[in-house]
């Protein structure tokens, strides 16, 4: 005889019908989101299926999220393991995966110690805090077109004024071109408690700075006494064919949030902060009921061996390299990007693109009227890129 626990599992996993789904997500959920036409049910490596068994191309990857593929072995097989033994206790007592993974972050990063939380703003609004405390400043300096998250601290540091129009007044950065040093160097006073930066900069298009500007930054900083944060959340993780996007320049910031791929599909973020200032913070000073969970650490640990065990940050490289060339074949404005982080500027209304793609078997995503953000999970293969290639030049 079937328990009601079994019976509400059957119930939760059920199969609904696309549109009776559509239509209940409309009545159930506050609608925030324009989503796609598309409910995916299933997913590996760089493929994903629909309800209707449709397969497509993921080269959005969850946001930059599914860096090590979807369900990759390890990382399922490490989820599955912690599960059956500890979910979750609060961070009131210790717990072995997160003290590990700490461990792990610092000798990736070269920073001193890590604070962990559950998503990228949470690791923006972590490093804002953490800028009070140490510099007892408030005041930002941020680039155009960046974007740091919604919440209402790293909202006032997002650039779009749309974003921040109608949650004003919040405390907002004063923003300045990106990679323009004397633009950076002119807004930074002694007033100034950080300057946040993205190493390369995501939702914008993929924007890649100059080899010097982020040199320029951190000297700016140093000679102002201001702070500098390196906003990862998007370029961490092997996404710009470095495990993160401050050794291209061999930059190293005061602070540094992270996100997206950091657990292999799970929600979990991190700020990450340089021996100056890893001290600052007091207990009591910040804390998350779930940041750094035994689960989410599992997970964590298991896509960091994961990268390394398939040398995923030097195919994004090289992969990176290879679906430039080809994508620069079909004459667009532009091309840009580092690793598997790649913009692609056209001359075209990438919202029909887009659309276009998904009805060949592909997802894209457009950050843009003439921009499409291309972030497929490392793990994809010569073949994969051919055929995406070749599907965006067919909607052209």
């Amino acid at each position: 005889m079937m328990g009601k626990c079994e019976a509400a599992q059957v119930e939760v996993f059920s199969m609904i019908g696309k549109d009776e789904l559509i239509k209940r997500e409309s009545e159930a959920i506050i609608q925030t989101y324009t989503r796609q036409d598309v409910v995916l049910v299933r997913g590996s490596g760089a493929v994903v299926w629909d309800c209707d068994g449709k397969e497509y191309l993921d080269f959005v990857a969850g946001i930059a999220v599914n860096n090590v593929g979807h369900c990759h072995p390890m990382v399922v097989e490490a989820i599955k393991r912690q599960a059956e033994t500890l979910i979750h206790t609060s961070n009131l007592y210790y717990t072995e995966n997160q003290v590990l993974l700490a461990e792990e972050l610092k000798k990736l990063t070269g920073m001193k110690r890590a604070f962990f939380c559950n998503s990228g703003a949470e690791g923006v609004e972590a490093a804002l805090k953490l800028t009070r405390r140490a510099t007892g400043k408030s005041k930002v300096v941020a680039a155009e077109r960046c974007f740091h998250g919604r919440t209402l601290g790293a909202l006032g540091i997002t650039y779009k004024a749309v974003y921040r129009e109608p949650f004003r007044p919040l405390d907002e950065a004063t923003f300045v071109p990106y990679n323009d040093p004397e633009a950076l160097k002119a807004a930074v006073t002694k007033e100034t408690g950080a300057v946040i930066l993205e190493p390369v900069q995501g939702e914008a298009g993929v924007y890649v700075p100059d080899p010097d500007y982020l040199r320029a930054a951190r000297q700016i900083c140093d000679d102002s006494g201001a702070l500098l944060i390196f906003d990862e959340v998007q370029t961490g993780f092997g996404r710009t064919g470095r495990w993160f996007g401050k050794d291209n320049s061999g930059v190293m910031p005061d602070i540094m949030t992270l996100a997206k791929a950091l657990a292999g599909g799970l929600p979990m973020g991190a700020m990450l902060a340089a021996e100056s200032v890893s001290e600052v913070f007091q207990r009591g000073d910040h804390a998350s009921t779930f940041g750094g969970g035994a689960l989410v650490s599992a997970a964590a640990l298991a896509t960091i061996e994961a990268m390394k065990c398939e040398r995923l940050v030097e195919r994004s490289a090289e992969l990176g390299a290879y679906m430039r060339s080809e994508l620069k074949k079909l004459q667009p404005r532009e091309v840009r990007g580092l690793g598997l982080m790649i913009g692609l500027d056209l001359g075209a209304d990438c919202k029909q693109v887009v659309q276009m793609a998904r009805e060949r078997g592909v997802l894209l995503n457009n950050t843009g009227d003439h921009t499409i953000r291309l972030v497929p999970p490392l793990v994809v293969t010569k073949e994969q890129i051919d055929r995406v290639v070749k599907v965006i030049g067919e909607s052209l």
